[in-house]
């Protein structure tokens, strides 16, 4: 995948990703180290156990379990117990990150700053640095309205792929007349078809897409990869808007909402906040990690909290 299309003008990184932007995001994240993956998620929840398997570095031994290869046996231990043993070898696994990109239309509004579109890849391009920084392969892929795969690479090459994707999609096609709409849940159907080992998966959305089978997808995704989840939202769709006029603009149409009494107030953010709400409450109803960030902020912070922080690279 080339990491910079020749035809595609830079954007401003308010209404459209900056690939500059993306890029230089690499010194923002600075000489830091992720955590490290001892293994992918157990049987549910964000519960994590160390795995064992064939590699080469032995751990322990145990008493033998029916279906535990013969091939193992610890005959020194089994001698001197009298019982069979089994020799456990911790499982050499790659680290990856793959990351979920929420790609529909209302990922393309904003009041503050920047669009919640360009907000969202901002905060993925800062998580695949990270990844990086920690030896991790980092792929990502989108939903919504791009329905593209970048399988996990490694080093600055794969981080740089996942930067050019990033701007690539963020381009609607010329000749778009409907919006795609993709539920939640089906984008974490296709993810768990690519999501294999001692893996991390970080699902940026602003919520709208979330439907009732997510819930049970989201989970059935734990049992192989260890989920969070950054919630990107407006400031508008956070708290309540101070009393005014508010001129908006959707597919070329302007509109001017008024807000004068509380309660038009509290509607109003009601309305617009109903997805990133409805997110941030599932995530926290299956115990993932899960952070929401405005439109203004700097995604770094919130990226290396949910990936257990920072702390400097020896």
């Amino acid at each position: 995948m080339n990491v910079v299309a020749p035809h595609r003008v830079d954007g401003d990184g308010r209404s459209q990703v900056s690939l500059a932007e993306l890029i230089a995001l690499r010194a923002r994240v600075g000489r830091v180290r992720m955590a490290p993956l001892l293994s992918r998620a157990a049987r549910s929840g964000q519960q994590s156990s160390r795995l064992y398997g064939r590699g080469m570095d032995y751990a322990e031994s145990r008493v033998y379990q029916a279906g535990d290869d013969v091939r193992r046996l610890d005959w020194r231990l089994t001698a001197r117990s009298g019982k069979l043993h089994t020799k456990l070898f911790q499982e050499d696994r790659e680290g990856s990150l793959l990351i979920l990109l929420d790609t529909h239309d209302s990922m393309r509004f904003g009041t503050r700053t920047r669009f919640k579109s360009v907000q969202a890849a901002r905060a993925a391009a800062c998580a695949a640095w990270y990844a990086s920084r920690a030896g991790e392969r980092v792929g990502v892929m989108a939903f919504g309205h791009a329905d593209q795969l970048l399988r996990p690479q490694a080093g600055p090459r794969g981080v740089l792929a996942v930067c050019g994707a990033l701007g690539e999609w963020d381009i609607l096609p010329a000749d778009k007349t409907t919006s795609r709409i993709e539920p939640l849940s089906d984008a974490l159907r296709r993810a768990s078809r690519v999501v294999h080992g001692a893996s991390r998966v970080l699902l940026i959305s602003d919520g709208f897409s979330c439907d009732a089978l997510a819930r049970q997808r989201l989970l059935d995704l734990t049992r192989h990869a260890g989920v969070s989840v950054l919630v990107v939202a407006d400031t508008l769709e956070l708290a309540l808007a101070p009393a005014g006029r508010y001129p908006l603009e959707h597919a070329g149409e302007r509109r001017e909402v008024r807000l004068q009494s509380d309660r038009q107030r509290q509607d109003f953010q009601r309305a617009l906040g109903a997805g990133p709400a409805r997110l941030g409450e599932l995530a926290g109803s299956l115990g993932l990690r899960c952070t929401s960030i405005d439109t203004t902020a700097d995604p770094f912070d919130a990226v290396t909290g949910l990936f257990g922080g920072a702390r400097p690279k020896r």
